[in-house]
């Protein structure tokens, strides 16, 4: 201790061991060198903040190589300074590289800003989503068919990235699919990974669409080897079948002016088509079902208690039969269709109001 506390007193309070100092300042280039460095230690964090460290940090070290060359005249310098810039650029280059292949198609982007951004997905998981699909972007062109119905295979799933797709059952229209909404989605949830089957209804192009899809077998194994994206997947496919279900239920009006609810058990009973008659039980229990799926305001209040009995029992007044809403108005395989496998409205379960 008390060799190292000499030492100290010797280097704070003896002259220094500099025989002679320099009258004259350094030249620009040293100052310059200077200030490139100052500057680059004040550089931040993240991609941009290393591309400003290295960058300023390099073209200080650049200058302090014109100094030592032209100046100072001494090779320690001049090495020394040489390799802290090439170490620089180097590190200019490793980041750049990084930009580069961690960089998304535009398509991608703007569908990570758009669908992925919003649920804080991560970056390098929707990488590997959109690895699934190859990175591949299709287009439809006007009144191109997606899918036919009957016909084609459900062995994929799409989402429509831009344009505007019709979908129709037997030449009857539905409902449209918008940008950023998936196409199949109602046929990939109907069916089981090891079943196989056939659209129920047919997509036609009304513009110019683009759309990116995952081969069914292996977007299977992604959800099976990642939870996290079968969750996301599970999520996305949820809201989007219930905005689809939705947007068939504004479809549903009666005659007499009134919307049903697409969850009611008995909305199938109801919109169903017509059974001949068979008799006075038949016609009973229809309008029994009919009033069970009418709200309660709609439904006819109790008879009041009879008078007294007159000398002639009058004839009971003819009460005429509630006639069944146009199947043309209410079309219940609108959503059956949707669940070939399993049935609608059991299937699928939403907590939106009516």
């Amino acid at each position: 201790m008390s060799a190292n506390g000499s030492t100290m007193r010797q280097l704070l309070w003896q002259d220094p061991v500099c025989s002679g100092w320099k009258q004259d300042l350094e030249g620009a280039v040293y100052h310059l060198a200077n200030c490139f460095l100052l500057l680059g230690f004040m550089g931040g964090s993240g991609v941009y903040g290393c591309f400003y460290l290295f960058g300023f940090l390099g073209t200080g070290y650049v200058c302090c190589v014109m100094w030592g060359w032209f100046d100072a005249c001494g090779l320690d310098i001049i090495l020394w300074s040489f390799l802290l810039a090439t170490a620089c650029l180097f590190q200019l280059a490793h980041l750049v590289y990084r930009l580069r292949k961690n960089t998304l198609p535009e398509e991608f982007d703007l569908l990570y800003k758009t669908l992925c951004l919003p649920l804080q997905v991560p970056l390098q998981v929707y990488k590997e989503i959109v690895h699934c699909c190859e990175e591949q972007v299709f287009t439809l062109a006007t009144e191109q068919t997606y899918a036919v119905e009957g016909e084609t295979p459900i062995n994929r799933l799409s989402l429509l990235l831009s344009g505007r797709v019709r979908v129709s059952q037997d030449g009857q229209f539905l409902h449209y699919i918008f940008p950023y909404q998936f196409m199949d989605s109602p046929e990939w949830e109907s069916l089981q990974p090891s079943e196989e089957g056939v659209f129920q209804v047919t997509l036609t192009a009304e513009t110019a669409c683009s759309y990116i899809s995952w081969p069914r077998k292996s977007l299977h194994l992604l959800l099976t080897k990642e939870r996290y994206i079968s969750r996301l997947f599970s999520a996305l496919l949820g809201y989007d079948i219930s905005e689809k279900l939705y947007a068939l239920n504004d479809k549903l009006f009666a005659k007499f002016g009134l919307r049903f609810d697409i969850r009611l058990p008995s909305l199938y009973h109801v919109l169903g088509p017509a059974a001949p008659d068979t008799g006075p039980e038949s016609e009973k229990d229809d309008e029994e079902v009919r009033e069970s799926a009418m709200p309660t305001s709609a439904q006819q209040t109790p008879p009041r208690s009879p008078l007294p009995a007159a000398s002639g029992p009058p004839a009971p007044p003819s009460r005429a039969r509630m006639s069944r809403p146009d199947s043309g108005v209410l079309e219940v395989h609108d959503f059956t269709s949707y669940f070939p496998q399993s049935g609608f409205p059991g299937k699928v379960a939403t907590g939106r109001g009516p």
